[in-house]
């Protein structure tokens, strides 16, 4: 029985630049499964010549754009939504079968991402700016102003869910949106590019440009690019950030972390290990808020017994997906092999877990787990970014919170306890931008915002919520006086 529908024929990637698909004239790379490591598609690497027409196209698009009142660009996002929906079992079985993803994660990852269009639908009906007289017969007034043609560079782990954060303020704000795929999973980003289209939204007002570095720095030099936005690797981030804003450019860019789990022996049993089980094996630890290291406070082994004992029973395929590809395997496997060497013990080791029958030519680590590891060890202090749970010992709440004040990173911490006090003890001392309790992935809602601190972040604001308003606009101030006052004052 097959897990996820892997495509039979290779889809060869297009541009989508002022409303039309175009080939690209530039070499094109292979897109393979993570499932079973077959070819599932061509991903092209634009020219310069490409980059710079699909901005220009957009850059064309925008003055129209801008002048289309709120109302109306929404009604292009509500036909949109709709349409994502229609196709979310298409969506979500090319997400899977182009990332690794489970087919349920896949799909979750679309509804989520469509969380932050809903979120956007209703800006409509909010005092985007503001008036006030301000004093005798003098008025202010704020506007929000889009900024023009703004870029998003997306990851390889959340194909549909990380450009939905982006472009559905971006776009009813009234800017025009460029979508750079990550090149290892572009297919994805094929259908949603169908569905803009369909959806009506003018030409040039949301385009896709294929690509690796040479696009991307391609895209972020040009000059008619006002903004950019970026999810991925640390490194990776603070280049982006540096790059935009040695351009003057509005940039924010998100990178990795070290998410800190701290267990303390009042946790209850049946919440924490899920919690923690989920939070380091979704997505196969692919993701930015994945439990990376769980600081277990004082006597807690019922709780990593039970950690444990989950952990060996997941299926592979059905309940945890595959890394993404084999350079991230042995990468990972090379961080286990230097754990061992610096005095850890690994007490689940996914290496010697089955692949699912029939698909033994993919990437597949299974869940795995490193306990009694050294704080400044690799694998305590760098973000594996696979199926991986470093467990770290402390003696008591104090010295965890000093392990989670050191981490360079800081997107997530979480408390698992049924203390209210240790729970507000943790929430106010951690440094880390989003805090759970008793929560594994503490991702906000909107219009709750996402976005870390530290290593994980470079750049102001939050990319979703209301945060991201002021990312994706500029505020325009007016101040009005149409006649003299007989009783102005120094303020008139």
């Amino acid at each position: 029985m097959k897990l996820v529908k892997i495509p039979e024929t290779e889809t060869i990637c297009r541009n989508l630049s002022g409303g039309k698909w175009t080939t690209s004239k530039g070499k094109h790379l292979a897109v393979h499964s993570p499932y079973n490591g077959a070819a599932i598609g061509q991903v092209p690497l634009s020219t310069n010549q490409e980059v710079d027409e699909a901005v220009s196209k957009a850059q064309e698009a925008f003055p129209a754009w801008k002048q289309t009142p709120i109302k109306e660009r929404t009604q292009f996002l509500f036909r949109f939504r709709d349409l994502m929906i229609k196709h979310l079992d298409r969506l979500a079985h090319t997400a899977a079968a182009e990332s690794g993803k489970t087919v349920a994660e896949a799909r979750a990852g679309v509804m989520k991402g469509l969380e932050v269009a809903e979120f956007a639908l209703s800006l409509q009906n909010m005092d985007a700016g503001g008036l006030m007289e301000v004093s005798r017969g003098v008025t202010c007034q704020s506007n929000r102003e889009p900024l023009g043609v703004v870029l998003g560079i997306a990851p390889f782990n959340f194909p549909a869910m990380v450009p939905l954060w982006m472009y559905p303020v971006a776009l009813t704000m009234g800017n025009c949106f460029v979508l750079k795929p990550s090149e290892k999973v572009p297919l994805t980003s094929q259908i949603v590019g169908e569905l803009i289209l369909e959806a009506g939204y003018p030409a040039g007002v949301f385009s896709i440009v294929n690509g690796g570095v040479d696009a991307v720095n391609a895209l972020i030099d040009h000059p008619g690019i006002k903004a950019v936005a970026f999810v991925g690797s640390t490194p990776a981030a603070k280049a982006v950030y540096m790059r935009a804003s040695s351009h003057g450019k509005r940039a924010l860019a998100l990178g990795g972390a070290k998410n800190h789990l701290i267990v303390v022996p009042d946790a209850d049993l049946e919440l924490t290990v899920k919690g923690v089980v989920d939070s380091f094996t979704g997505c196969a630890g692919q993701r930015c808020m994945a439990a990376s290291l769980m600081i277990a406070v004082g006597d807690v082994e019922p709780i990593i017994e039970k950690i444990k004992s989950t952990a060996t029973k997941m299926t592979l395929g059905s309940e945890m997906g595959a890394l993404i590809d084999k350079p991230a395997y042995d990468r990972i496997s090379g961080i286990l092999d230097r754990a061992e060497k610096s005095g850890a013990k690994i007490v689940v080791d996914g290496r010697k877990a089955s692949a699912p029958q029939g698909y033994e030519k993919g990437f597949w680590l299974g869940p795995t787990i490193i306990d009694n590891a050294k704080p400044g060890t690799e694998c305590a202090d760098v973000e594996i970014f696979g199926p991986v749970l470093t467990i770290v010992r402390s003696p008591n709440l104090s010295s965890a919170m000093a392990l989670e004040q050191k981490n360079p990173f800081g997107n997530a911490t979480s408390i698992f306890t049924s203390s209210g006090a240790t729970a507000r003890y943790v929430a106010s001392q951690a440094t880390n931008g989003m805090i759970g309790v008793n929560i594994g992935v503490p991702v906000p809602r909107e219009p709750f915002s996402f976005g870390g601190t530290k290593e994980s972040k470079f750049g102001h604001g939050d990319i979703t919520g209301v945060s991201s308003l002021d990312f994706w606009t500029d505020l325009k101030k007016v101040t009005v006086k149409w006649a003299p006052q007989a009783d102005q004052n120094w303020m008139s």
